[in-house]
């Protein structure tokens, strides 16, 4: 597992681009803080389908010096707006992953829920825009799609 960033995070700030399972466990763990009233955990997981075409599998590349630097300015950004945050949690898995797996966890701890919940949705919202990070989607007929950023902000959908 990956953990070192180029720029050096808060204290208790973790960010990961791994080949190895995510785990919701740990990513609480590393986002909790006795000053903590509220820890939120996004999981992003391998659906079945999209826009109702069966989808057999994921595969994510990354370019992870770049990301874990987008990752450590996402958590800059966070601590301008909810000057509060404790800890943020960045985790992307790359590889190929089957229905079902985990692909992204960010944690965000946080002495108020309001808070928690507003930076870590800002998390991943700009993780999803801003780090280079690619998906292709591997279709039951054989077929498969890379899906990129920019389809993203066209459609807003919730790639």
């Amino acid at each position: 597992m990956s953990i070192a960033s180029p720029q050096k995070p808060q204290t208790h700030d973790n960010f990961a681009i791994t080949f190895a399972p995510l785990s919701l466990a740990d990513a609480y763990t590393l986002a909790d803080d006795p000053a903590n009233g509220a820890v939120v955990v996004m999981s992003g997981t391998v659906r079945n389908q999209t826009d109702g075409k069966p989808v057999v599998s994921l595969e994510y590349q990354a370019y992870e010096p770049m990301a874990l630097r987008v990752f450590a300015t996402i958590a800059q950004d966070i601590r301008q707006t909810w000057t509060d945050v404790n800890r943020v949690v960045i985790h992307h898995r790359i590889g190929r992953l089957q229905i079902g797996e985990i692909s992204v966890l960010v944690a965000v701890g946080c002495p108020h829920r309001s808070e928690a919940f507003a930076a870590c949705k800002y998390a991943i919202d700009t993780l999803k825009h801003n780090a280079p990070i690619w998906k292709k989607e591997h279709w039951s007929d054989g077929a498969s799609t890379w899906v990129s950023i920019g389809a993203c902000e066209q459609t807003n959908s919730s790639c």
